[in-house]
């Protein structure tokens, strides 16, 4: 695990930007298309601002999520309607756009039709996680319903995942498919998450936190 600390948010966001440009640009050196799997939220927002005016081929890149709420774009809980305001607009809107959300009442009816579309951008090229003060990322929860499944080496593509307090169903990437990834970055803000990371790191469970399964091999970077 490699730690950057930055003095602020602001030059962390630009820094984190410019290195997830750079990571795609190597990627496309080397494949016809590259994939790229970022979180929802509000953390990575300056992120895509920056990001989306990068000089890339980005019509050879292929976006998703790497969770997102069980919603239509519609909703104001969708992951997916940030992205389309901040991150696929400029360059990048040449991209294309893989959901993670299909029009079903239930994430299972659309499971194995989303997972067929992203396995042919497997391993991801580039991935951008987040990380909640519980040790959480993505949607692998602890405590959530299949959490074991998510996290073990034979999971499938995507599953669907049940949390407490959660309002309605997820769907996210499993730790394998984040583990495998060629470049993984992971951001994180404040005392609060960064003391979070730190029990992560000690803690040899990853059904208590799930962080803890991708860790090995990420780039962390954390900002005040």
């Amino acid at each position: 695990m490699n730690l950057i600390e930055y003095p602020d948010q602001e030059m962390m966001m630009i820094d984190l930007a410019n290195q997830l440009a750079g990571d795609l640009n190597t990627a496309l050196m080397n494949q016809d298309v590259v994939s790229f799997a970022v979180p929802g939220g509000t953390t990575p927002g300056p992120v895509f601002d920056v990001l989306c005016a990068a000089d890339l081929e980005w019509s050879r890149v292929r976006v998703m999520l790497t969770d997102e709420r069980w919603v239509p774009e519609t909703s104001d809980r969708s992951n997916t309607a940030l992205l389309r305001k901040r991150l696929l607009v400029e360059r990048a809107a040449a991209a294309g756009y893989l959901p993670l959300y299909g029009d079903a009442p239930h994430p299972e009816d659309q499971l194995a039709a989303l997972g067929r579309a992203i396995e042919p951008v497997l391993p991801l090229s580039v991935v951008l996680l987040g990380m909640g003060t519980d040790m959480h990322t993505a949607s692998l929860f602890p405590g959530a319903d299949r959490l074991a499944d998510a996290m073990a080496a034979d999971a499938p593509v995507l599953m669907a995942m049940r949390a407490p307090g959660a309002p309605e169903p997820r769907i996210t990437l499993t730790a394998p498919v984040l583990h495998n990834a060629v470049a993984r970055h992971i951001v994180i803000t404040g005392t609060e998450k960064r003391k979070a990371l730190d029990r992560a790191r000690h803690m040899n469970d990853p059904l208590q936190a799930p962080v803890s399964a991708i860790l090995n091999g990420s780039t962390i970077h954390w900002a005040e």
